[in-house]
């Protein structure tokens, strides 16, 4: 098994590192910034004696090196600073992702893709576009992450185990994502038979600005632990054939009312990619919000294609 992860920043650097610790496949880390992910993966391996792991994580500069990855992971792009709007972004980005999604295809035409560059649900989308891959196969790494800093907000509130808490998150990985309040629960206990509205409110607005929040603190870099942790808990899925279920930005061809627009929903995660969308029970409430979560994405793909037409 072979995991390419293209960006040597934080959250690649990262992701590279739990992979391997955990042993679920060989990584090769690239980035092109020269030495950069050598450096950072000679420093990871020299902690393999101490912590006892024997995958491999290798460190190039060259993008071709990334021929006959089973999974490849795009971490590539510009963070959102100051000074920069979404739009800046999503064009910046877009002219990094697309590229690196049409040598995909032709050095690892087999490999199951997840995104991670932001903004996400449009960079999932043109991915899966310029790639050409089957939607199955190209999975945007969002509602993991959200729905673990949902999870954790739950569990900080109630002096809970974490790992006692399912919740999930769903729509685009933006202001308009969705904690499902409704669903949370702790130990199989519906979470609203624990907390009042007004407590749930605030811990699903506490998870819309989860990324935010930690920028708060860090100043000059963002998140990067917690990315990571969810980059790795999907290529654990795709790689040992888990079927785990999540929440995960992809293409919707008509579930929940939707078609042609990746978005995040709760999916089924395997060794062919996307094994399954499941599709929850949702209020009219919440699906007036899904509507306008998808509205959005369908929005910033339609500027993309107005630029790079």
């Amino acid at each position: 098994m072979k995991t390419t992860i293209i960006g040597a920043g934080h959250v690649g650097s990262t992701s590279a590192f739990l992979i391997a610790t955990k042993e679920i496949s060989d990584v090769f880390l690239i980035d092109i910034v020269e030495g950069l992910a050598k450096g950072t993966a000679l420093d990871m391996m020299e902690s393999s004696p101490i912590l006892g792991f024997s995958s491999r994580i290798f460190g190039s500069d060259d993008l071709d090196d990334l021929e006959g990855s089973d999974i490849v992971v795009i971490t590539a792009g510009f963070a959102r600073k100051p000074g920069i709007t979404r739009s800046d972004l999503l064009l910046k980005n877009a002219e990094i992702v697309g590229p690196l999604a049409g040598r995909i295809a032709r050095l690892a035409p087999a490999a199951k893709v997840i995104v991670v560059t932001n903004p996400l649900d449009a960079m999932t989308h043109l991915t899966l576009q310029r790639s050409g891959f089957e939607p199955a196969r190209v999975i945007g790494m969002s509602g993991a992450l959200d729905s673990a800093r949902f999870r954790y907000f739950i569990s900080e509130e109630l002096s809970v185990s974490p790992a006692s808490v399912s919740a999930q998150v769903i729509a685009s990985h933006s202001e308009l994502m969705m904690p499902l309040s409704r669903l949370a629960a702790v130990s199989g206990t519906p979470l609203k038979d624990l907390l009042g509205q007004k407590e749930m409110d605030g811990l699903a607005e506490r998870t819309k600005r989860g990324g935010a929040e930690v920028v708060s603190y860090l100043k000059t870099k963002s998140a990067f632990y917690a990315p990571a942790a969810s980059v790795a808990q999907m290529v654990q899925m795709i790689a040992k054939d888990e079927k785990g279920l999540l929440s995960a930005s992809v293409m919707l061809q008509g579930e929940y009312g939707i078609e042609g627009i990746c978005l995040g929903v709760p999916i089924i995660l395997g060794a062919a990619g996307v094994e399954k969308i499941v599709e929850l029970d949702l209020n009219e409430e919440e699906r007036y919000s899904l509507k306008l979560a998808a509205d959005e994405v369908r929005q910033a793909v339609i500027e993309l294609g107005a630029t790079f037409q």
